[in-house]
């Protein structure tokens, strides 16, 4: 009797909790109508990959949260590292002539894993702001070198980069362009996505490639070089599909960067710590050295909220050269000491399991078991690297066609696949994959079966519909 009475008033508070979530809580991309009819699927624990809910069920998250639970979940010594370092000193000014050793500990890690001369850090609270500090950094160093005018800043269809106003206006996903908010379009000017699969009929990778790079130089000429700041580019585009430029277009991107004096901004708030197997993927995949590189996500494996601007030193000197010059960005929690603690520990466990080889080994593992799934009507592409991956969900594969927005088949097929066990993320016609660096090749074969099942259920629904054929 005691037993029942305790699971019935457990029942009682998840029903609360989820009440309590569904009336109150509004949620990053909120959908309004939907929250309202459905409410949210509530996480209560977590432990490396796997998820449980409030009502005990259990899930591999394939997403791993939001790109960023990158040594998994439930590490003891991150939450010691976090209490020590809260106990030691919760907060400290960040601003002007103060600081605190895990911030300037971290600075000094971050300019050692970073290609090039990028041996500055400002630090941010997340991705967003990583990118539009990034962007107040562009601003000041063209004005400091008496270039004030080149105020231009160059980006791309299906770019995602944020959702402060600078940053959602550099992204260029359609589907996140709000027509009830405002957007900077004076100065910011969208190229053509890099993705292949929607190249014109007839065009090869190569002669596409050419067609971007002429497109990005005839941008920059219309505009006037003089006038152009800086090019923002994902390695590989997140949000907007996990897009894989062609061979060789973000190193001719960086080339022209190069000629025409262009601030070269590396968005690897995704791809960076591990995701594809380096610290930073720019120079070690892609032969690009960038000016600036933006990061978030893995840097604490978002144990706790954390960004930074990497930038070099030729930007650092031109900045510094006026004593009267100010940079005046910066937010209370920039280099929280707290946060900066987890990111070194995040950094130290990285390291010392040598996580980035189970990404390369198990990363080639995962791309193969995804690519059995093409044999399936409706997938159309699979497409990514290692542990960043995506599922194209097509109604007909021979034209590419997508279905009808209505359909909504990435979240039927996320339905499906969470019924199963699985948490994929649906993003319009995209199931978008990127696990914990931890995923072994048995969780794969975890992962891959389940999502076959999902896309084969939501078929049938189809079908039932009349939007496949029985």
């Amino acid at each position: 009797m005691t037993e029942r009475v305790t699971r019935s008033a457990r029942k009682s508070s998840e029903k609360e909790v989820w009440e309590q979530d569904r009336r109150h809580h509004v949620h990053p991309y909120h959908n309004f109508v939907s929250y309202d009819q459905h409410g949210s699927l509530i996480i209560s624990e977590g432990d490396g990959a796997w998820l449980k809910d409030i009502d005990g069920k259990e899930y591999f998250d394939a997403v791993g949260g939001m790109w960023c639970t990158n040594i998994g979940l439930g590490r003891q010594e991150m939450v010691d590292a976090i209490a020590d370092q809260a106990s030691k000193l919760a907060y400290a000014n960040p601003f002007t002539d103060m600081s605190n050793e895990p911030a300037a500990r971290l600075a000094a890690k971050l300019a050692e894993l970073a290609p090039g001369d990028l041996n500055h850090v400002f630090f941010t609270c997340g991705g967003s702001t990583a990118n539009d500090g990034a962007f107040r950094l562009i601003q000041m160093y063209q004005g400091a070198r008496g270039k004030s005018q080149k105020k231009h800043i160059l980006c791309r269809h299906d770019a995602y980069h944020g959702t402060t106003y600078l940053s959602a206006s550099l992204s260029g996903k359609a589907g996140d362009r709000m027509p009830d908010f405002n957007y900077i379009d004076d100065i910011i000017h969208h190229l053509t996505s890099p993705n292949f699969y929607r190249a014109p009929d007839g065009m090869d990778e190569a002669r596409f490639c050419d067609y971007l790079i002429d497109e990005m130089e005839q941008k920059i000429l219309e505009l006037g070089a003089d006038n152009v700041a800086a090019f923002y580019a994902e390695p590989i585009l997140g949000s907007g599909g996990v897009i894989v430029p062609p061979e060789d277009y973000n190193r001719r991107t960086w080339e022209l960067c190069q000629k025409y004096d262009i601030i070269y901004v590396a968005d690897e708030v995704v791809t960076g710590f591990g995701r594809l197997g380096h610290w930073f993927v720019s120079k070690d995949m892609f032969d690009v050295q960038p000016d600036i590189i933006c990061c978030a996500k893995g840097l604490t494996s978002a144990y706790l909220p954390l960004g930074a601007a990497i930038f070099s030193d030729r930007i650092y000197k031109v900045l510094g050269n006026d004593a009267d010059r100010w940079f005046t960005g910066g937010y209370t929690y920039s280099a929280h000491p707290v946060c900066c603690a987890a990111a070194l520990k995040n950094i130290e466990i990285m390291e010392r399991e040598k996580l980035f080889d189970n990404v390369i080994e198990v990363g080639a593992y995962f791309e193969e078991q995804l690519h059995t799934l093409l044999d399936l009507p409706i997938v159309g592409d699979i497409r990514g690297r290692r542990f960043m991956m995506c599922v194209v969900n097509v109604m007909n594969k021979e034209t590419r066609e997508f279905f009808p927005p209505e359909v909504n088949i990435g979240k039927r097929i996320s339905n499906h696949a969470e019924e199963l066990g699985v948490i994929v993320r649906p993003a319009a016609d995209l199931n978008i994959m990127s696990p914990s660096l931890m995923m072994t090749k048995k969780d794969v074969d975890y992962v891959v079966p389940r999502l076959r099942q999902a896309i084969e259920l939501t078929m049938e629904d189809l079908r039932t519909e009349g939007y496949l054929a029985a």
